[in-house]
C-alpha cells in the first residue's frame, strides 16, 4: 500500500517539513526534493537520519522509498559535502558524523504535528479534550461538558470573576458559554488550566509567540494548542518509532517549547493566520455578510446561527 511519508528535513538556514513524497518515490526523487529544499546539488548532498544520526546511503537512484529505511517522522539532516570530501556513496567523514550527533542530541525524538479539529465554534474545548486524552471525542459531548464545567467554576469563584473581567454579569457569561455557538478564549484557558493542573501553551501564528496559561504555577505537565486568529487545533509528537501519540510533555522540558516557537515563526512567515479585524465571515444560515470576529460572534449570539463559512 502506498503511504505518504511526513519528514523532518533540517539545513543550515532552518527547517521544514516535506511530505510531497510516498514510499512508492526512489531515492532519486527524494534527492531531487531534498536538493530543492536545502538549494544542495544532489551531487554534493550528504543525509543523515536517526539517533545517532547515521548516514544514509542515496547512492542507488532506483531504490523504493520503502525499501530505503525511511520512515514517516523521520528527521533527515542534510549538509553540503565539499569537492574533497565527496565520495561515490556520499559518505561523511567521521568527525562530520560526530557533529550531527552533538547537534542532534538534543531534538524531540520525534515530529510535532497538528491534529485539526471542527470548525464548530468549540474547536477550543474540542482541542482541549484531545490533549488531555491522546484522542478526538466521536461522542459530542466532550465541549458540552468543559462549557459545563467553565460555567460551574465561575459561579463558583466570584472572588477571581465578575462583570469587569467577564464583560458580562457572571449569570450571563456562564449561559453564554455553555451556548454552542459561543467561542472560548484566554478566560476559558486559564480557567481550565488551573482545574487541570497543567500549562497550556498557545502557540499563536498571528504573532508568531507562544502564550503559556498557567506559567506562574509551575505545573509538572504541559500541553501544546495553536491559534491561528480564529481556531484552536491542538499539537501532538509523532514518535519517530511508530508508536503512540504524545500530547502531554514535561514542562521542565524546553525542547518542546522551542519547537513550538519554531512553528509559530514559520505558520507566521507562510502567513498561516487568520486577522481577526479583517477577515470576512458569511452566516451559512441566512447568508449575512460580516467582518470580523466581533460582528461575528454578535450574530450568533443574537440568532443562535453557528454554522459560518469564511470567504
Amino acid at each position: 500500500m502506498v503511504k505518504t511519508l511526513t519528514l523532518k528535513v533540517k539545513t543550515k538556514n532552518g527547517q521544514k517539513i516535506v511530505n510531497s513524497l510516498t514510499t512508492e518515490n526512489t531515492i532519486k526523487d527524494l534527492k531531487h526534493t531534498l536538493s530543492t529544499v536545502s538549494n544542495i546539488s544532489a551531487d554534493y548532498l550528504q543525509v543523515l537520519y536517526g539517533f545517532p544520526p547515521t548516514v544514509m546511503d542515496i547512492s542507488e537512484d532506483d531504490v523504493k522509498l520503502e525499501n530505503s529505511g525511511l520512515a514517516t517522522g523521520d528527521t533527515l539532516i542534510l549538509q553540503e559535502l565539499s569537492t574533497a570530501s565527496k565520495t561515490p556513496n556520499n559518505k561523511p567523514t567521521a568527525a562530520s558524523e560526530t557533529e550531527a550527533t552533538t547537534k542532534e542530541s538534543d531534538e524531540l525524538p520525534g515530529l510535532l504535528l497538528k491534529q485539526v479539529v471542527p470548525a464548530d465554534n468549540s474547536c477550543l474545548f474540542t482541542s482541549i479534550h484531545f490533549v488531555l486524552n491522546g484522542k478526538i471525542d466521536d461522542s459530542g459531548e466532550a465541549a458540552p461538558s468543559l462549557r459545563k464545567l467553565v460555567a460551574e467554576l465561575i459561579r463558583n469563584d466570584k472572588v477571581n470573576f465578575d462583570e469587569a473581567i467577564l464583560g458580562k454579569s457572571v449569570d450571563q457569561y456562564c449561559t453564554w458559554i455553555q451556548n454552542d455557538s459561543s467561542w472560548g478564549g484566554a478566560i476559558e484557558l486559564a480557567i481550565l488550566s488551573n482545574y487541570y493542573g497543567i500549562e497550556i501553551a498557545v502557540v499563536d501564528t498571528t504573532n508568531a509567540i507562544v502564550n503559556r496559561f498557567g506559567e506562574d504555577q509551575n505545573y509538572p505537565v504541559r500541553v501544546l494548542l495553536m491559534f491561528d486568529g480564529i481556531h484552536y487545533d491542538p499539537l501532538y509528537l509523532e514518535p519517530a518509532d511508530g508508536g503512540k501519540i504524545q500530547t502531554m510533555f514535561e514542562s521542565s522540558d524546553d525542547r518542546i517549547l522551542c519547537e513550538a516557537k519554531t512553528l509559530a515563526q514559520e505558520a507566521k512567515s507562510s502567513r498561516q493566520f487568520t486577522d481577526v479585524n479583517k477577515f470576512t465571515l458569511k452566516c451559512l444560515v441566512c447568508n449575512i455578510m460580516m467582518k470580523g470576529q466581533t460582528e461575528a460572534q454578535s450574530h450568533a449570539q443574537q440568532t443562535g446561527h453557528a454554522n459560518f463559512g469564511e470567504v
